[in-house]
């Protein structure tokens, strides 16, 4: 099966993107803080602790995103709740962040991050794909050979139906359908007219 060895795949991938992005802003901070930079007259101080904090923030968003895929792995089941729904989340801002990349950064930046966006939308689908009808809960979809322990048993032949031939008990009530129907408006009388003078 492709779906652990893709789910590693994935959960190796966010991980290196988790310790590269939480670096790769905590390296751009320090720079900042040290050459003094500014822009549009924005404090140094403040764009420095901006990008450390936006360094750690995101490092761990992949980080944890790496561990739901861990588990997917470790478990082989589909990721469900609140792991399924940071997958999708990763998803959409590695496709946003691709979008972003082609320009400033280049192909090669946006082609990775359809690569990582591809392997997580994989991990979704496959695990979808088997986790249907086949992998549901029992009792659910449809019902496999060999019988259903909750099933009816089968009638004996020669067996009467339920209900069939059992005494019904009928009092002095009138029961369902013994009355006449009753019209709600009275019903007019008409006298035929002589049709000879």
């Amino acid at each position: 099966m492709v779906r652990r060895p893709v789910a590693w795949v994935v959960a190796v991938v966010l991980l290196a993107e988790a310790v590269f992005i939480a670096a790769l802003n905590w390296f751009l901070g320090m720079v900042v803080d040290r050459q003094g930079m500014s822009l549009a007259g924005l404090d140094p101080d403040v764009m420095s602790r901006t990008s450390k904090i936006a360094g750690v923030v995101f490092g761990l968003y992949f980080a944890v995103c790496a561990l739901v895929a861990v588990l997917v792995a470790v478990r082989d089941r589909a990721p469900a709740g609140l792991g399924r729904v940071l997958l999708i989340s990763a998803a959409v801002v590695h496709g946003l962040l691709g979008a972003f990349a082609w320009g400033p950064v280049g192909w090669r930046a946006f082609l990775f991050m359809m690569v990582v966006l591809a392997l997580i939308v994989l991990l979704l689908v496959t695990y979808d794909r088997v986790g249907g009808v086949d992998g549901g809960a029992p009792g659910r979809g449809v019902p496999r050979q060999g019988g259903d322990p909750a099933a009816k048993p089968e009638p004996e032949p020669g067996a009467a139906p339920a209900g069939v031939g059992a005494p019904t008990s009928r009092g002095d009530e009138p029961q369902d359908g013994d009355e006449e129907p009753q019209d709600s408006v009275p019903a007019q009388i008409t006298v035929p007219a002589p049709t000879t003078p």
